[in-house]
């Protein structure tokens, strides 16, 4: 006879004594799933659920019992500004539970109240998962709950968490993390209780759990198909079995652990034929977009370009989505450019045979291959550095192809604040040129050994625009060089980044053009008719909030399943102005 696991716990706000009578109704319903081989009973408290499986290492599947639940529509957010400040509030109190629960026992509770809206949020992760594993659930819960809004309420249960915001208060012992003008908070918790069911679920495998097994072996395997993948996929050279990745990175053992972005976690891997590749673990993991995320796959995959790392496929049939790549040995643009601890700067030379080789790369995805292909996340940690110091742009979780008969496509906004072009992030219109705005700003950060902050109001965009008006421009260029650069290249390299970061999209050059101004000293480049898209002013800190980090985090916007990446602090002082941001484009376009 098969064995049976269980798990029941409660929230961490419950007194003992309520977490007592939660369990003893929710054993009452629970009774009311027998014969069946699976049961699972969510109270506004606890949780209790059975199994012929052991499912405590679950997180982001969905759970079948339980559909999300989403509240209407307050009348306040009837009004579109409300709306907008009501979702940024929401998006605050979701992240804000999130990083809570990682470092708190898998517990996070909070209360934005700023304005006529107030919202209260939970999250809670099961004893069972470790904090990586319970931030991934979370962040999968938020991806899921930001389609109830504009609504008053939202719920979403996974296998390993439970998420929820509602504007009115339903912590039942006032337990929070209060958000206020001061950005201040507060913290009362209490201990999670968790009553071991063993002698219950033995009960219940004696009513004859086993009756179902053939059936529910049946289910489980065809559960962990992708639904509409196609056969010529599962049969291709693109479809990595999840079982040999785990195996080729030492089931993801730390120790092979390169690097951490806002998609995912990469890994050090050996395949069975000996070739090192890169595994990226991906975050997120919903079934919606698996249809459109191999379809990327097989387009990306077959491009092959000095400047491009290899996409050489995916897994996405096991428990989590995989991407494996060609595997780099140098560290990141990052890592060596703005390291300070690094006691030989990066010469002039290598900056712009770097500065070269991505805006070669970028020129084949826009225009060398059969469907032009939209990276979005351009950016100084996603460009790898072999051997010799060339540049190989990576990370293609997010990218996007564009048939040729479109101008551009529509969709939620994705890649990393600081990065992204001002049509992209209040419109979602994307083109190429938001990859181009993106390499004007990397560039720009190259030439000058200086990170791009939008919080910042002296940002190296906007001290280089200075230093461009007042024609001192190669003043700009970083200091640790003590003047060894050739002033014309650096002259160049900072008018073409200009040129790229202009507020309207068709001022912007194209790669083509960028590669031959770059390569051609005699060719003229244009002088920019506007100066950097500066949103420093409209994206500073609100008095809810202040920036100071650098961590990426993922979270959802636009309700699609995209990703941005930006600092947890900063994320939500973004979203509340993004009205104001709106606005201010619609003036200079």
């Amino acid at each position: 006879m098969p064995e049976i696991f269980g798990l029941a716990q409660c929230h961490k706000d419950l007194s003992p004594k309520d977490c007592k009578v939660c369990f003893v109704e929710a054993k009452k319903k629970l009774d009311g799933c027998l014969p069946a081989i699976g049961g699972l009973i969510y109270l506004e408290g606890c949780f209790v659920r059975y199994e012929q499986y052991n499912f405590w290492g679950e997180s982001v599947e969905k759970v079948e019992k339980l559909d999300n639940k989403c509240g209407n529509p307050t009348d306040i957010t009837r009004d579109k500004y409300m709306k907008a400040d009501f979702t940024s509030k929401v998006n605050e109190a979701v992240m804000n539970v999130t990083l809570t629960a990682a470092s708190n026992e898998g517990f996070g509770a909070t209360e934005v109240k700023q304005g006529l809206i107030s919202v209260y949020a939970i999250g809670q992760c099961w004893n069972t998962l470790d904090a990586q594993t319970c931030t991934l659930c979370l962040n999968e819960a938020g991806v899921e709950i930001d389609m109830c809004l504009p609504g008053a309420e939202g719920q979403v249960l996974n296998a390993g968490c439970y998420l929820r915001y509602s504007t009115h208060n339903f912590f039942v012992n006032g337990t929070a993390t209060t958000l206020d003008n001061d950005g201040g908070n507060a913290e009362s918790t209490l201990p999670i209780v968790l009553i071991p069911v063993s002698v219950l679920l033995a009960l219940f495998s004696a009513l004859g759990a086993y009756l179902g097994y053939v059936r529910y072996s049946k289910r489980k395997h065809d559960c962990k198909k992708v639904v509409g993948m196609p056969s010529s996929f599962q049969a291709s050279e693109l479809n990595f079995k999840y079982e040999m990745l785990e195996k080729a990175t030492d089931l993801f053992h730390p120790s092979n652990k390169l690097g951490e972005g806002g998609a995912g976690t990469v890994y050090k891997g050996t395949l069975p034929n000996g070739t090192v590749v890169a595994v990226k673990r991906l975050f997120f993991n919903t079934r919606q977009w698996a249809d459109e995320f191999f379809n990327e796959v097989n387009s990306i995959s077959g491009i092959q370009h000095k400047n491009l790392v290899r996409l050489y496929g995916c897994s996405i049939e096991g428990p989590e989505s995989l991407l494996v790549y060609e595997f780099v040995p140098n560290k990141n643009l990052d890592q060596i450019l703005f390291d300070r601890k690094i006691a030989q700067p990066v010469s002039w030379h290598t900056r712009l045979n770097i500065i070269f080789g991505i805006a070669e790369g970028l020129a084949h995805l826009h225009e060398g291959c059969q469907a032009k292909i939209i990276h979005r996340d351009i950016k100084s940690s996603n460009i790898l550095l072999d051997e010799n110091l060339r540049p190989k742009i990576a990370d293609f979780g997010l990218a996007r192809r564009v048939n040729s008969d479109k101008s551009h496509i529509s969709t939620g906004v994705a890649g990393t604040l600081g990065y992204l072009a001002p049509e992209y992030l209040v419109q979602g219109c994307l083109t190429e040129k938001a990859d181009i705005y993106s390499f004007g700003v990397l560039s720009i950060e190259i030439a000058c050994g200086r990170k791009n902050s939008v919080f910042v109001n002296n940002s190296v965009l906007q001290s280089v625009w200075e230093n461009y008006e007042s024609k001192t421009i190669t003043r700009s260029i970083d200091t640790r060089l003590n003047g060894d650069f050739h002033e014309g290249e650096a002259s160049r390299v900072l008018r073409i980044g200009l040129l790229c970061t202009q507020m309207r999209r068709l001022l912007r050059p194209s790669m083509s053009e960028i590669v031959q101004m770059l390569r051609d000293d005699k060719m003229v480049v244009p002088k920019p008719k506007q100066p950097p898209f500066q949103n420093s002013s409209l994206l500073a800190a609100d008095d809810t909030t202040k920036s100071s980090g650098e961590n990426s985090l993922s979270s959802n916007w636009h309700s699609t399943h995209d990703i941005v990446s930006t600092g947890s602090a900063d994320f939500a002082s973004f979203m509340s102005s993004q009205s104001r941001i709106t606005q201010h484009f619609n003036e200079e376009m």
